[in-house]
């Protein structure tokens, strides 16, 4: 097993045990900053614009792979490095199977919402 499938099956078995949004996410950063080494943060979109979330490492100049739910941008998954190829992949499946984890800033028109 590489590096980057350990890291995303680390991920995906968080995804599955699911939880409050924010310890999801937190653990997720956890996970990707132990692989890659470097700043990793996770920002939501509230009105129009990225505001910080969970973070792990010292910020540096961030390379961003949207989160996307419904066609729209609802977070930005933030790394403190040029990713390599590899890392490009698993950083971009993660900002898919976290999408629904980043809905901070969604109306759910009163409706109770489960990830």
């Amino acid at each position: 097993m590489n590096a980057q499938s350990g890291a995303l099956e680390a991920v995906e078995r968080v995804l599955d045990r699911g939880g409050d949004a924010d310890d999801v996410l937190r653990e997720v950063i956890a996970i990707l900053h132990a692989r890659l080494g470097r700043f990793v943060r996770i920002s939501f979109v509230e009105e129009g614009t990225l505001a910080p979330g969970p973070e792990v490492g010292e910020e540096t100049a961030v390379t961003p792979f949207p989160v996307m739910w419904e066609g729209r941008r609802v977070a930005e998954l933030q790394i403190g490095c040029e990713p390599t190829e590899e890392d490009r992949a698993l950083l971009e499946r993660v900002a898919l199977v976290v999408s629904p984890y980043a809905l901070v800033g969604w109306d759910t028109g009163g409706e109770a919402w489960t990830p």
